[in-house]
C-alpha cells in the first residue's frame, strides 16, 4: 500500500491511455498532446512508484507485469468515471430549471408549460418566479426570462416579444372610464398599475402632465396583482395586452382605450453561451419561440399600428 500521495491525475491519464492504446503517440493524439508529453508523465509516474511500467520498443510500448496490474485497475476506474459522467449528464438533461419575472411566469408562461411537458415528458420543468436577476453561471438555473435590452455579457439572448401596455378594465367599467384619455379629467374609477407607465401612456397621447396621485387606487408590487384587482372591478389597470391576452380574448377584460404603448424594452430568453448545445435548452428554446411568435401575431392582428411601429 502506498504511503505517499497519489500520483498526479495527468500522469495517471497518460499512463492509462498509453496502456490501452499500446503507443505513446496514439495516447498523445487522444489526449490532445504530444508523445513526448505522454512519455514524460509516464516516466514521472515510474519514478514516483519505483516501478517500470513499460518496456520501450522502437515503434510500440509493452506493459510490464506491474504495469499490466495497474493498467487493469486504472482502466476500471476510468470506465467507472466515464459511466458516472454519462449518468450525471443524462440526469441533468432530464431536469430543466428556469427563473422568470413574476408576472411573465404567473400569467403567461405557467398556463403554457403543460404543452411543453406534453411534447417532452422526459424533461421535468422546475419554475422559479423572482424579480432578482439570477446568476446563470452559478448552476442553479438553466434558463432565465428577463426584461430589458437583451445585452447581458456571457449570455445568449433571444427576443420573445416587446413590453407593451394599455388601459384594461372589466366590461362593466368601460363606460365609467370614457374620459380616461385626459389625465386631469375627473374619473369615478381609480387607476391601477405603475404610475410611470401611465405617464408614458399619457405622453403618447400628447399630454405632458401626469395623473395626480388622487386618481390612483391601491398600489401593488407586481403587474399580475394589479390585473387581479382590475378583474375584481377595482379600477382601470395599465397592463400588457400580450401577457393578458387570455383575459382579453375571454372578455373578462376589455381595452378602456385603444392606445397601446411600447415600454422600449422586451422579454428575452437567456442562457449561458456555454450551454447553447444542451438538448433540453434547445428543445425549450424551440418551443418557447413558437409560443412567443403566436403571441406576437395576435398583437399584430388586434393592434397592427402599434406593432408596425415597435417591430
Amino acid at each position: 500500500m502506498l504511503d505517499r500521495p497519489l500520483p498526479s491525475l495527468a500522469a495517471i491519464r497518460a499512463f492509462e491511455a498509453a496502456a490501452r492504446l499500446g503507443s505513446f503517440t496514439k495516447a498523445g493524439h487522444e489526449l490532445g498532446t504530444s508523445s513526448a508529453s505522454v512519455s514524460y508523465h509516464v516516466r514521472q509516474l515510474e519514478a514516483q512508484l519505483g516501478v517500470t511500467l513499460f518496456r520501450r520498443h522502437p515503434h510500440r510500448v509493452e506493459l510490464t507485469d506491474g504495469g499490466s496490474l495497474i493498467a487493469t485497475e486504472a482502466g476500471k476506474a476510468f470506465a467507472a468515471l466515464r459511466a458516472s459522467f454519462a449518468r450525471a449528464a443524462e440526469l441533468d438533461e432530464g431536469r430543466l430549471s428556469l427563473t422568470t419575472l413574476p408576472t411573465f411566469g404567473t400569467s403567461w408562461l405557467t398556463p403554457r408549460l403543460g404543452l411543453f411537458r406534453a411534447l417532452h415528458p422526459d424533461i421535468r420543468v422546475e419554475l422559479d418566479v423572482s424579480e432578482a436577476a439570477e446568476d446563470l453561471t452559478a448552476g442553479r438555473f438553466d434558463i432565465a426570462i428577463r426584461n430589458g435590452d437583451g445585452s447581458w455579457p456571457g449570455l445568449r439572448t433571444i427576443a420573445l416579444f416587446p413590453s407593451l401596455f394599455m388601459p384594461l378594465c372589466v366590461p362593466e367599467l368601460k363606460a365609467a372610464a370614457a374620459g380616461i384619455d385626459d389625465p386631469r379629467a375627473p374619473l369615478t374609477v381609480p387607476l391601477l398599475g405603475r404610475p410611470d407607465w401611465w405617464s408614458l401612456w399619457y405622453r403618447a397621447l400628447g399630454h405632458e402632465e401626469c395623473p395626480p396621485p388622487s386618481r390612483f387606487g391601491t398600489s401593488f408590487s407586481a403587474e399580475h396583482l394589479d390585473v387581479a384587482a382590475a378583474l375584481a372591478g377595482h379600477g382601470v389597470v395599465i397592463a400588457s395586452p400580450i401577457l393578458f391576452r387570455a383575459e382579453i380574448d375571454s372578455g373578462r377584460l376589455v381595452p378602456a382605450h385603444d392606445m397601446v404603448v411600447p415600454a422600449g424594452r422586451s422579454f428575452w430568453l437567456t442562457y449561458p453561451v456555454s450551454r447553447q448545445n444542451s438538448r433540453k435548452i434547445g428543445l425549450f428554446r424551440e418551443w418557447l419561440c413558437g409560443e412567443a411568435a403566436a403571441a406576437r401575431d395576435a398583437v399584430r392582428e388586434f393592434f397592427p399600428r402599434t406593432f408596425d411601429a415597435t417591430g
